[in-house]
């Protein structure tokens, strides 16, 4: 008779889960049984650390859109993936996250690693609950998966070790416990607009003489429908972090990125708009929206829980994107006035100029933005970028163009440090033969350093580029900026990333100085398999909004005298493009 770790296994492979990242242990050693058992059917992805195992889980499931799955053994196997496990709650990822636990009768015994998963995982899983036999496991397993993706969230099963080596006996069974009772099929259906808010959405952008479109993660998949909507009302297209592979970064519809990260033509865009119509998008700082009652609001969101959740709507329309998206299509006439369009796209090609200036520059320190670049400009048209949380996020944001048909991947809503290595091992797996580059930092990369053995065990085609300033940066400029505060505690002990990758049976390079991009780069992309790049880069380079807001301004002039090295700072900020950067304030 099939265990209880049988029949999981059994009902992830009919739920079509074809990869499971995770580490073995102790606690969960029935489950590795029926992996092993099954190998040929479902992949086992041993990783370093547990934490990785959900930020690939959560990433798999964000680049596929099935079900991601993750192991980890029982006590601190299973605490090590709450933070992957917030990464998929946030950004809305269907993922399921197995844990062992102790034997049943020794639960709660104050036992070795005796954890309360369960209540452990209590606000991160949508669904969560205790296997308590093989009879149960039959209902559990599949209501598990089948939440994870109604609900796009987090689900876990926690089961003790003896547990899972249960055979299934039917006298065990309950007498409403009929066998073989739920399916192991996933049912979804067309999810369409009222009508009613369609016209109500068509009347609101059509009598707008200046729309605004506010694109996120949600809008994959409707690129043409997007761009289509955006040509008829001469909109110009402002894109989320999340949704920057949306538009190709070159199209002559959209402005770039919003926020702080942001481009100067989108800030300007959302102010200036009078009809904002959000795809696919909870881009969570408010300061960067519309004032309120300046522009009349549509909303296009799959969750109704998300619509009017960051600016006032009038017409929320529930609904996939795509579908809803032609629905205004096939409804709106062309509006003749292309002005607001042409002034936001002869603002985008100013702010290139600015950002080429810093990008061209031959100073030593090495800066990020010149070599994040040329980094970018050797990329397949289709590679998979992802990027960590930090300064580096800023300089794949801003300096590197993805072309239609490429992905990107970063930790959104968590904006946690340390997943742009998991996020590009994922790919590898979700996109087997595809290109994988990652920009990150020397912070996030070093907290996830050992997991670059796992690129190499898997023989990934994945190119990191890493920012090397021996500094936490953002959180640098943040302490600056935001309060007024001299930067303080974020320095970084040097670390050899170069060396450390060949350690690892990879290959590593290193450059300092502006004449070695290109041969250096050249070596490192025709090189085969994982490869890091270390690059050795201004620490004092200032990461500045795109438009200075005033009371940031003041913070910064505040807190330059006390931070350490603010002569280079001060320097740097002499420079163009930083220069102007500074003078461009809402004041």
């Amino acid at each position: 008779m099939p265990s209880a770790s049988d029949i999981l296994i059994d009902t992830l492979i009919a739920w079509d889960v074809e990869v499971i990242f995770g580490l073995p242990g102790d606690g969960i050693n029935g489950i590795m049984e029926a992996l092993r058992q099954r190998q040929d059917r479902v992949r086992f992805v041993q990783v370093r650390h547990e934490e990785s195992a959900a930020f690939m889980a959560s990433a798999y499931a964000k680049w596929t859109g099935k079900l991601g799955v993750c192991l980890a053994t029982s006590g601190p196997g299973g605490t090590h993936l709450l933070t992957g496990l917030y990464d998929a709650k946030l950004d809305q990822a269907p993922v399921l996250a197995i844990t062992g636990m102790q034997y049943h009768d020794l639960i709660e015994t104050f036992t070795q690693q005796d954890v309360n998963l369960e209540r452990a995982f209590e606000d991160v899983a949508q669904f969560n609950a205790q296997v308590t036999g093989p009879e149960h496991m039959e209902n559990m397993a599949s209501l598990a998966c089948r939440s994870a993706l109604a609900r796009r969230g987090v689900a876990h099963l926690t089961i003790a070790s003896d547990i899972q080596e249960q055979p299934l006996r039917d006298e065990m069974r309950s007498k409403r416990n009929k066998p073989r009772h739920e399916p192991n099929h996933w049912f979804q259906g067309r999810r369409i607009a009222s009508l009613a808010e369609v016209e109500r959405a068509v009347e609101i952008l059509s009598n707008a003489k200046r729309v605004a479109i506010l694109a996120g993660r949600g809008a994959l998949g409707a690129t043409d429908e997007l761009q289509g909507i955006a040509n008829l009302l001469g909109a110009p297209i402002v894109k989320a972090l999340l949704g920057k592979a949306v538009v190709a970064d070159d199209h002559p519809l959209t402005v770039g990125g919003i926020g702080l990260l942001g481009t100067l033509p989108a800030q300007e865009a959302m102010e200036r708009c009078d009809a904002l119509l959000i795809v696919g998008s909870t881009f969570p700082y408010i300061e960067y929206y519309p004032e309120p009652g300046q522009a009349r609001a549509v909303q296009i969101d799959i969750d109704a829980q998300r619509i009017g959740l960051r600016y006032p709507v009038e017409a929320g329309l529930v609904g996939d994107a795509r579908e809803t998206l032609r629905l205004l299509n096939e409804r709106l006439r062309r509006n003749p006035d292309r002005s607001f369009l042409t002034e936001a796209q002869e603002g985008m090609r100013r702010w290139r100029e600015m950002m080429r200036q810093s990008e061209a520059s031959d100073a030593v320190p090495l800066k990020p933005q010149r070599i994040t670049r040329a980094f970018g400009l050797r990329m397949a048209r289709d590679a998979v970028l992802t990027t960590d949380s930090g300064q580096n996020t800023e300089m794949a944001a801003r300096h590197i163009d993805l072309a239609d048909g490429a992905s990107f991947g970063v930790s959104g809503a968590l904006a946690s440090m340390a997943t742009g290595l998991p996020y590009a091992i994922a790919a590898g797996f979700a996109f087997p033969g595809r290109q994988l580059v990652s920009v990150v930092g020397d912070g996030g990369f070093a907290m996830q350093l050992g997991e670059f053995s796992t690129a190499v065990r898997y023989r990934l085609p994945l190119k990191v580029l890493v920012l090397k300033n021996n500094m936490l940066n953002q959180i640098a400029w943040e302490q600056m900026m935001f309060l007024g505060n001299p930067q303080f505690g974020c320095e970084l002990q040097p670390i050899d990333f170069a060396m450390a990758a060949q350690a690892m049976g990879a290959a590593g390079f290193s450059i300092s100085r502006p004449e070695e991009i290109d041969p250096v780069l050249d070596a490192a992309f025709a090189t085969e398999g994982p490869v890091v790049i270390e690059a050795l880069v201004d620490a004092y380079e200032p990461m500045l909004p795109p438009k200075m807001p005033p009371e940031f301004a003041r913070n910064f002039r505040k807190a330059l005298p006390e931070t350490p090295n603010h002569e280079r700072i001060e320097e740097n900020l002499t420079r163009e493009p930083l220069k102007t950067m500074m003078q461009i304030d809402n004041g």
